[in-house]
């Protein structure tokens, strides 16, 4: 199985398939569609990962070309009141978006996405990398804390949220 990854262009995968791919692993996942407050950079895909050379967007794909796993990286842009005056833009990354088709999981992509992503803030000299994750997604803060992420702050909240952070420098 050869499993290609590539950061998205506009010439290389079409964002509506993109959008689909990622709506449809939600629906799986969490059990809902589209909330306007959640998914903003998804409908924006174009917007938010590739206007901006400090963000970028890749996409895994399997030999036939079908999507099969992806991963988002921007400059930290979420206003979480525990963590005002802590990241910033300018030094902060933060994942978004790391979905891998079930059909796929544990055969090392996410692992691989994670690279490239880390690999990519490096060189954008951030200096570290924040991302949040559901205590309630299968397998997911342990997958994280495999690849060096720390919990930062546990919200208990509804949607079972845990911040991370890893320092890359």
């Amino acid at each position: 199985m050869n499993i290609d990854i590539k950061p998205l262009s506009l010439s290389n995968i079409k964002i509506k398939d993109i959008q689909k791919f990622l709506f449809n692993h939600i629906k799986e996942e969490f059990g809902y569609g589209y909330v306007p407050s959640f998914h903003n950079d998804i409908v924006n895909l174009k917007d938010t990962y590739l206007t901006d050379d400090r963000n970028n967007f890749y996409v895994a794909t399997n030999d036939n070309g079908k999507i099969i796993g992806c991963i988002g990286v921007r400059g930290y842009d979420k206003h979480f009141e525990e963590f005002e005056g802590v990241y910033f833009k300018d030094t902060t990354a933060s994942i978004w978006r790391l979905m891998i088709d079930s059909k796929y999981r544990r055969k090392g992509i996410g692992s691989r996405l994670v690279k490239y992503v880390e690999k990519f803030s490096e060189s954008k000299n951030y200096q570290n990398i924040y991302l949040h994750t559901q205590r309630n997604l299968p397998g997911a803060l342990q997958f994280w804390q495999a690849q060096n992420y720390s919990i930062i702050y546990d919200s208990n909240n509804e949607y079972t949220t845990v911040h991370m952070i890893k320092n890359i420098i």
